[in-house]
């Protein structure tokens, strides 16, 4: 039996009237890659704001790598968010830094009495990670959307992170871009040992990531399992398929 590394208990939260999760159960094992696949506007970056304490929740816990994020105080939160690297949707570069600049600020900021050559080395082993040495001296503005993606994913793996967040890994890239990006959170997966949660409305993206899955459907998880699974059942019995729910948004 793997181990859990994230534990999601009775999770509730909502905004005013507005219920975005009710109750929901969820557990992330360690070395997967499981994906939380859902409309946009379900609730599911909302979850994984709540493992990160950037939300809070209304009632139940967020248990992750053993502690319950809501309870941390800053210190504490501190350092268990630099055990998990978060991957924005917009990738949340630096414009005004090159890409270097962009991967040496988490180092910066966060590992004490890192000399140059050792933070040169860091820098150009992730971008290798990602395809993109050669890139190393560009702007982000220089650099196309996929590439700003994976510049994205390098500056999250930088600080080595138990636990990888990817925060719809494939909004707004081409169909070929998105299987390279596809690919890539799996190479992280298999090189870096991570832990993955991928949030996605993108079918692709789940089918091809996704060693399991989760379905966010009205505030409420539907079926977990293999993608193959989950789509052979009907959802709490309400859908045939979730092709009949319309998740693929046009």
């Amino acid at each position: 039996m793997k181990d859990t590394v994230i534990q999601i208990r009775n999770l509730s939260k909502s905004f005013g009237d507005m219920d975005v999760l009710k109750n929901v159960n969820l557990d992330l094992y360690s070395g997967e890659n499981l994906v939380v696949l859902g409309k946009s506007g379900s609730g599911k970056s909302v979850l994984i704001k709540i493992m990160v304490g950037l939300l809070k929740q209304d009632s139940g816990s967020a248990i992750v790598l053993g502690q319950e994020v809501s309870q941390l105080n800053q210190k504490k939160l501190n350092e268990l968010r630099l055990k998990i690297g978060f991957s924005f949707q917009a990738s949340a570069l630096y414009d005004s830094m090159t890409v270097r600049e962009n991967l040496e600020f988490p180092l910066v900021r966060n590992v004490k009495n890192l000399s140059k050559t050792d933070k040169d080395k860091l820098v150009e082993e992730v971008l290798e990670g990602v395809g993109l040495i050669q890139a190393i001296n560009q702007m982000p503005s220089e650099l196309s959307g996929g590439q700003r993606k994976r510049i994205g994913i390098a500056r999250t793996l930088i600080l080595k992170p138990d636990i990888m967040l990817y925060d719809e890994p494939t909004a707004g890239l081409d169909p070929i871009t998105c299987m390279d990006i596809n690919n890539l959170i799996n190479q992280v997966n298999e090189e870096y040992k991570t832990t993955s949660i991928i949030i996605t409305h993108d079918l692709t993206c789940a089918k091809v990531t996704g060693d399991r899955m989760a379905v966010l459907l009205d505030g409420h998880f539907g079926n977990t399992g293999k993608f193959e699974e989950v789509f052979e059942h009907a959802v709490d019995g309400r859908v045939k398929s979730f092709y009949d729910y319309n998740f693929i948004e046009q």
